[in-house]
C-alpha cells in the first residue's frame, strides 16, 4: 500500500486529493470561525479559548500540520516528476482543455506563496496563543492574554502593511484553491465534459467565499482600528 501511494501515480494524486479536501474543509471552518471575531469579540474569544491547548486541539493541530506537509511534499513531487517525463504538464490537467488557465501553469509557485503567508500566519498568532499556553505562560509578548484572539486579530490589522500581505496571500490562496479543488475532482475522475464546468463553477463559487470571508476580517478591523484612532 506504501508503495502503491508513493510510486504509483494514481496513489499520488489520490493522496494529494484526500490531503487537499481535508486542508480545504479546515480553510472552510478557519474563514468561519474568524467571521465570529466581527459579530462578538467575547464569542470569538471564547473559540479560542475551546481551542486552545487542549488535547484535542493539539491533537488536531499534529494532524493538521503533517497535512499540509504531506500535500505539499507530494505537489512537489508531482510537479518535478511531471516536467522530467512529460515535459511542461503539470499535475492534474488535462492538456489542451479549454478550461485550462493561468493557475494551472503556476500551481507550485502559488503553493510556495500560501506556505509563505501560512509562515507569517502563524508568527502573528499560533506563536502568541496556543504555543504560549503550550509553554505554560498566561500572556504574550504584547501583554494580551493568551485567549484574547480579538485582540491579537485587532492590533495585527490595525497596521495597513498587515493587510496588504494578508489580500496578496488571499489572492494567491484563491488561485491555488479554485484550481486545485477542481483539478481534485479531475484526479478522481469525475470531471468529465459534463461535470467539469460545474465542478469549475463550484470551485470558483467556494474559493470566493473562503477568501472574501478571511478578506473581510481583515479589512473589517483595519477600518476599526481607523474608527478608534479617529476617536482618539
Amino acid at each position: 500500500m506504501g508503495t502503491f501511494l508513493t510510486n504509483s501515480s494514481i496513489g499520488r494524486k489520490l493522496v494529494m486529493s484526500i490531503t487537499g479536501a481535508f486542508l480545504v474543509l479546515f480553510i472552510t471552518f478557519h474563514m468561519a470561525m474568524n467571521l465570529v471575531a466581527l459579530i462578538s469579540t467575547e464569542g470569538y474569544n471564547m473559540i479560542c479559548e475551546f481551542l486552545g491547548a487542549n488535547w484535542y486541539a493539539l491533537v488536531a493541530t499534529v494532524i493538521l500540520a503533517a497535512g499540509v506537509v504531506v500535500h505539499f511534499v507530494y505537489a512537489f513531487i508531482l510537479t518535478f516528476q511531471n516536467r522530467k517525463a512529460r515535459g511542461n504538464v503539470r499535475y492534474a490537467v488535462t492538456s489542451g482543455h479549454k478550461g485550462v488557465d493561468w493557475a494551472s501553469q503556476n500551481m507550485l509557485v502559488l503553493g510556495i506563496i500560501v506556505i509563505g503567508g501560512l509562515a507569517i500566519h502563524m508568527i502573528h498568532f499560533w506563536s502568541k496563543m496556543q504555543l504560549q499556553e503550550i509553554m505554560g505562560n498566561h500572556e504574550n509578548a504584547l501583554g494580551y492574554a493568551v485567549t484574547d484572539g480579538s485582540a491579537l486579530i485587532a492590533y495585527t490589522f490595525s497596521n495597513p502593511i498587515n493587510v496588504i500581505v494578508y489580500l496578496v496571500w488571499f489572492a494567491a490562496l484563491w488561485f491555488h484553491l479554485s484550481h486545485g479543488i477542481w483539478s481534485m475532482f479531475q484526479s478522481l475522475g469525475w470531471a468529465n465534459q459534463t461535470w467539469y464546468p460545474r465542478l469549475k463553477c463550484l470551485a470558483t463559487a467556494w474559493t470566493t467565499l473562503i477568501v472574501l470571508g478571511f478578506a473581510a476580517v481583515a479589512i473589517g478591523f483595519y477600518i476599526k482600528s481607523l474608527g478608534c484612532c479617529a476617536g482618539c
